[in-house]
């Protein structure tokens, strides 16, 4: 059964070794978020723990979503997208799930054992998290797997989990996915041992980095559930970590850290830090509605002054390529407005699921082979004496935006086929 969809693939792996009464945790997370932070949160009352966690996402309340994680009893999560069709909700007369971040974290603060955390699990409507998958780990190596609609219990002492759903992907299947297939060919070639120089070369070997913008493993983390630390790798390079023993950090309260200004300037960081999409930077998405909005303007002033005034010298064939060409822009820009992932994976951009968004994504070559011939009938109508000055104002105007978008398309990478 094909149980991930490609736009799923998109990130994260983990590991857990277990050896000689120890227990290391590797967690990758391979995201283009340009915020990467540790924080560490005492616990706030008598029967509470303390913990701390990784994350990158920002969510509301200056907050950001776990990633992964570990507790004073060394009780430690990791959570990967994963993909898991949609289907009656067994779970609909739990307790729902309102806010993630709490949720999350309460788990870490109130579970000594893993049963602890299946039975606190158990209270809730996991389904909320239709698109992930976690794994929670003790320090003997116990491990359950909390999928949207199942819970899986485990003792292995190795086991790799990565962008997919156990109880419905078969190993060949989930060997599709170069991480999660690295990481085992590495374990079934290489005895397993808990050392960190073991764990850093198959943390590493698990790592993605994309040619595409630089985009891959932004931060990597192995937990060590004996002596209650953390080691971090920051940006896929694994010549140079951080480590954090918990109940140091815990004893200075509650803090966060912003992992990129306690590493050595990475040059690949800052140009994914630098670069700018409608995702992160507010006025582009502002200006993309304004773009969509004067070219849909554009063709009905055209189509309506063509049709009102059939002696207009206005070209048919201009009338209809401008047309054409403004709407299935207005298109893509509605796509690239919607979908963060186009401007991090390789173009054409093929979506997992919509053969449309797949198609749209061709747009930007159509632009660039129609900017001659709508530029050339453009500059015939400005000369022309039998063209109202409204419409050749517009329709300069109209061929300034078409500049502009293949400036754009050209800063996102749209034309980078070649990658």
């Amino acid at each position: 059964m094909i149980a991930f969809r490609n736009e799923d693939v998109v990130g994260c792996s983990m590991y857990k070794i277990t050896s000689n009464a120890k227990t290391m945790v590797g967690c990758n997370h391979d995201t283009w978020f340009s915020t990467p932070r540790i924080w560490f949160e005492p616990a706030k009352h008598s029967n509470e723990i303390g913990a701390g966690f990784t994350g990158a996402r920002p969510v509301a309340g200056n907050k950001f979503a776990p990633q992964s994680g570990m507790n004073e009893h060394g009780i430690v999560f990791s959570r990967l997208a994963a993909y898991y069709p949609i289907q009656k909700n067994p779970f609909s007369k739990r307790i729902k799930i309102k806010n993630e971040v709490d949720y999350l974290t309460s788990i870490l603060h109130r579970c000594k054992t893993l049963h602890e955390v299946k039975r606190f699990i158990e209270k809730y409507d996991h389904s909320f998290f239709l698109e992930d998958v976690f794994i929670y780990i003790d320090p003997a190596g116990n491990y359950l797997i909390v999928e949207p609609y199942k819970i899986i219990e485990g003792s292995d002492p190795t086991y790799v989990l990565s962008n997919f759903c156990p109880s419905i992907t078969v190993n060949n299947e989930a060997r599709r996915l170069d991480r999660y297939r690295n990481g085992e060919d590495f374990i079934k070639t290489n005895i397993p041992s808990t050392s960190m120089s073991y764990c850093k070369a198959l943390s590493d070997t698990m790592h993605v980095c994309r040619d595409r913008n630089g985009d891959g493993t932004l931060l990597t983390s192995i937990w060590d559930t004996k002596k209650g630390s953390v080691h971090l790798y920051f940006y896929h390079k694994y010549k140079f970590s951080v480590s954090f023993d918990l109940s140091d950090e815990l004893e200075k309260g509650s803090h966060m850290l912003d992992v990129s200004h306690v590493f050595p300037q990475n040059p690949e960081f800052e140009r994914l830090k630098n670069y700018l999409t409608p995702f992160n930077t507010p006025w582009m998405r502002i200006a993309l509605v304004g773009l969509a909005g004067f070219l849909l303007m554009v063709v009905f002033l055209i189509v309506g002054v063509k049709i009102l005034n059939t002696k207009i010298a206005l070209m048919l064939k201009h009338v209809v390529l401008i047309s054409v060409l403004n709407v299935s822009l207005i298109a893509y820009l509605f796509v690239l407005a919607t979908n963060q992932n186009i401007f991090y994976f390789d173009a054409p951009y093929i979506h997992h699921s919509s053969n449309l968004i797949s198609g749209l994504s061709y747009i930007p070559f159509l632009l660039i082979a129609s900017i001659i011939p709508v530029t050339w009938l453009n500059i015939k109508s400005l000369k022309s004496a039998g063209i109202p000055r409204l419409t050749k104002l517009t329709l300069t105007f109209n061929n300034l935006i078409y500049l502009i978008l293949l400036v754009g398309f050209t800063y996102w990478g749209l034309y980078s086929i070649w990658n």
